[in-house]
């Protein structure tokens, strides 16, 4: 992580709450694999792991309900989101069609400056690369598709992907691609980036799919992998 992302991840750590900090740990704690798939979690166990009340437990449960990580059945109780090669695939379409369109909208309505940030991440991407920094798999890559989601300028788009589904697909790209060099990633990136800088829309939507096409085959390799792994741990 450079620098100046640091600093803007210090900054923005420092105005949250305790509640919102205990639920930014519980959310990259299920996203790497940390808290088993399948495991139970619930507020009394959360509320004394972190020292705080049972309230913002259970709102901090609440919240990882609604973004996918945990699921609810009845007698059950919550547990920890498994994955399931249907489910990637399910959500691998859903995030193709709304990206791609995202992709068109950051054509036409994409800024100067969100134009100057995206190619500043690409270099960014390409300097982690040289360096095997592959910590760009969770952070400059997320990065690159928010900035676009961001840059269409619509804000359900936004609110579906980034305050939606994307904590779980986050789950699903961190446990299934981590070690695997993004050299074509970050190509295909570029190529996007240029798309959309030409203002051609229809161009970026269509290497926008194909980039995350190629994606989700890779993962469905690896999840099938894993799978019989994480179903044993239920």
């Amino acid at each position: 992580m450079s620098l100046s992302q640091q600093t803007h991840q210090q900054q923005t750590e420092s105005h949250l709450t305790l509640a919102d900090k205990v639920l930014v740990q519980l959310q990259n704690s299920i996203i790497k694999g940390e808290i088993a798939a399948g495991s139970k979690i619930n507020e009394q166990a959360i509320a004394k792991q972190f020292g705080i009340s049972r309230g913002p437990a259970r709102e901090a449960l609440h919240t990882l309900e609604r973004q996918l990580l945990i699921i609810r059945a009845p007698h059950v109780g919550a547990r920890i989101a498994r994955l399931t090669v249907n489910e990637l695939n399910e959500l691998y379409a859903l995030r193709s069609t709304l990206e791609s369109m995202a992709c068109e909208l950051a054509a036409i309505h994409i800024s100067a400056q969100q134009l100057q940030q995206l190619a500043t991440l690409i270099q960014y991407q390409q300097h982690a690369l040289q360096n095997d920094d592959f910590d760009f798999q969770q952070q400059g890559d997320i990065d690159f598709h928010y900035q676009i989601i961001h840059a269409s300028g619509n804000q359900h788009l936004r609110r579906t992907l980034i305050d939606g589904l994307y904590h779980l697909l986050r789950m699903y790209r961190y446990q299934c691609s981590s070690g695997i060099k993004p050299t074509q990633a970050i190509a295909e990136h570029q190529q996007i980036y240029t798309a959309i800088a030409n203002a051609d829309g229809e161009l970026a939507g269509l290497l926008m799919r194909r980039h995350i096409e190629r994606g989700r085959q890779k993962a469905v390799l690896r999840l099938q992998q894993i799978e019989p792994f994480t179903s044993a741990q239920l």
